[in-house]
């Protein structure tokens, strides 16, 4: 079945890419691709505005377009979609640099970014075969658990009924804003933003635990001028 969006209709390698890549979410399913994520339902998962019939669409639009593979349940990155890597954590730095500021309300959803984080944990740090964090929002109702089994994290929205190992507090922006770099780890626990509780061996070890975005670095270089003029 063709696509019925229309191509720009110029011969310009940018507007070629443009018919590829100039859909809505497609941008966004790739920065997911990039991180790591191959799996349909992982995808849908960490896409919560994306109807899954949109994103099915786009992943066959990527296949035509030869930017990845389907093997098995997989979607892989071909050479030609890996590529697209420095180009969109490109625009992920300017964005960080000249539009992106303090969090707006509608942008603040709890479940996605313990989503992302529990994708993004150095398990190694931690002892024994399964370890158990709960996430604790004081500004939202919702509990959420990461269980690691064997160093393979996953997400738990109800109790999964085994003994709680680390517990981290915090609103929901201010681990927004420490995942991404807006606001170091530190600050936000003297300030009160962000708590660990748990035996003091473990939660030592949550900055290392405990793994930034990877737009982080980008963050943290756009704010620091201003940082240093405040």
């Amino acid at each position: 079945m063709t696509d019925p969006t229309p191509a720009y209709g110029q011969y310009c390698p940018i507007s070629r890419a443009l018919d590829v890549l100039g859909e809505r979410w497609s941008l966004l399913i790739l920065r997911d691709l990039f991180l790591g994520t191959t799996r349909f339902n992982d995808l849908a998962r960490g896409l919560p505005g994306l109807s899954r019939s949109l994103l099915a669409k786009r992943l066959r639009q990527f296949e035509r377009a030869g930017l990845l593979d389907k093997i098995g349940p997989d979607h892989l990155l071909t050479e030609a979609g890996r590529d697209l890597q420095p180009i969109l954590f490109g625009l992920g730095a300017w964005g960080a640099r000249w539009s992106f500021g303090a969090p707006r309300q509608d942008e603040l959803d709890a479940a996605l970014l313990v989503w992302w984080m529990h994708q993004r944990l150095d398990t190694t740090a931690l002892p024994g075969r399964r370890q158990v964090l709960l996430i604790r929002f004081t500004d939202d109702i919702r509990r959420f658990w990461i269980v690691i089994e064997a160093g393979i994290p996953s997400v738990c929205e109800t109790d999964p009924g085994y003994p709680v190992d680390i517990t981290v507090v915090a609103d929901v922006a201010g681990l927004y804003e420490v995942w991404l770099g807006r606001m170091p780890l530190t600050h936000a626990q003297r300030t009160g933003r962000v708590h660990f509780h748990g035996p003091p061996g473990l939660t030592r070890r949550m900055p290392t635990i405990l793994q930034l975005s990877p737009i982080a670095g980008a963050v943290r270089e756009a704010t620091a001028p201003a940082a240093r003029a405040s």
